[in-house]
């Protein structure tokens, strides 16, 4: 049974992996809220393959005191989906929009050390590890945050009409989770995040990500100014590229969710061609950029549980992973909100629970952005 392959608008599909394999880690001290950030949060898998594809026990010490994890399982408790045990694993990747710290200099967001999920993502592994589907859960979507408990053991109660990005701020990665599981009905298995100022790291360790701009994109906002034409991003640019809304399409988060989608398979392309083998320092400096930017839950709380579980992402091609939009309406009342497309949605969420491809129904006639063609 073949994953979907579908094509998205923007960056040309290069090679692409994200399959898991969970391993048990130790427990480690839960990193601030006011540390973390990024806007494509499927980002984190690819940081985690730079790792895991490098090779195992290359300076073990210093990277994995690098690693920093929180214990959801632990936050949550049993009142949680039911784990789904017919081979597939689903890992909800997480980026905040924080800019305290060295963050802020960057730019964009809040500037109080707060943090928000900018964007969310749910990967879910097919059995056998040979294909996946990326669901991505736009910010801005209205939904019932439930009652949850962060990792420091505070509870915080429902509410009810907030936006999705609003359940990391309140109770961080823990509440990110429950909220996710609530509106979705399935368990997440793991859990990644990224910082802001790593990623930019990142991409400048790997060199730049090449991308083809088929307009011009001129957005004050995220600081990218780019003709149409080939480009090699830098760290910076790359940054500003996934955080654009308001240079390209209709200025809707909808729009930005498909360059970030559609740069995801770029940059992880890159991850695969860097020629790390051959660069011992390359290696090191990957690695350890890596591990400095990701936080996991506690079950991959240490190299080599990060390092088994990328293992399991190598036999994943873009032609074998389909990434979509969470089902969403525009919400009459406020154009800058969307509401979740419940008969739609179910499609994607029942697909899921059953191991299957995501049907092309689900998404048929729901809201979309307007950024298709700006980049290929």
């Amino acid at each position: 049974m073949a994953a979907e392959s579908t094509p998205e608008p923007g960056i040309t599909e290069p090679g692409v992996t994200a399959s898991r394999r969970g391993g048990k880690g130790r427990r480690r001290k839960t990193r601030s809220t006011g540390s973390k950030a990024l806007r494509a949060t499927a980002w984190t898998a690819a940081g985690v393959v730079v790792l895991g594809g490098a090779g195992a026990g290359f300076v073990y010490f210093k990277l994995n005191g690098n690693l920093h994890s929180v214990d959801i399982n632990q936050a949550l408790g049993s009142d949680r989906p039911s784990k789904i045990d017919n081979g597939s694993q689903n890992i909800l990747v997480l980026g905040s929009d924080t800019r305290s710290g060295k963050n802020k200099k960057l730019g964009g967001g809040t500037d109080d050390g707060s943090a928000r999920s900018d964007t969310a993502m749910i990967v879910h592994v097919y059995e056998g590890h040979k294909k996946a589907s990326v669901v991505s859960i736009p910010r801005d979507t209205l939904v019932e945050r439930p009652q949850c408990t962060d990792t420091k053991g505070t509870t915080h109660s429902a509410a009810s009409g907030v936006m999705f990005n609003e359940a990391y701020s309140t109770g961080g990665a823990a509440c990110a989770v429950k909220t996710v599981e609530s509106i979705t009905g399935i368990r997440m298995d793991h859990y990644l995040e990224v910082d802001f100022e790593g990623f930019q790291k990142l991409i400048d360790d790997l060199g730049g990500v090449q991308v083809t701009t088929t307009k011009d994109i001129d957005d004050p906002q995220s600081h990218l100014k780019l003709k149409a034409g080939p480009h090699t991003l830098s760290g910076e640019q790359a940054l500003g590229l996934v955080r654009t809304r308001h240079g390209v399409g209709d200025g809707s988060d909808l729009g930005r969710i498909q360059l970030q989608q559609a740069f995801i398979k770029a940059l992880i392309d890159q991850v695969k061609h860097v020629g790390v083998f051959t660069s011992p320092k390359k290696l090191y400096d990957l690695a350890d950029t890596a591990t400095k930017a990701v936080t996991t839950d506690s079950d991959l709380g240490s190299v080599n549980d990060l390092i088994d579980f990328a293992d399991g992402l190598k036999g994943i091609s873009s032609s074998h992973m389909k990434m979509v939009t969470m089902p969403v309406e525009y919400d009459p009342a406020n154009p800058n909100r969307v509401l979740l497309a419940q008969a739609k949605a179910q499609l994607v969420w029942d697909a899921l629970k059953s191991d299957r491809p995501i049907p092309a129904s689900a998404t048929e006639g729901t809201a979309t952005g307007e950024a298709k063609g700006v980049v290929s």
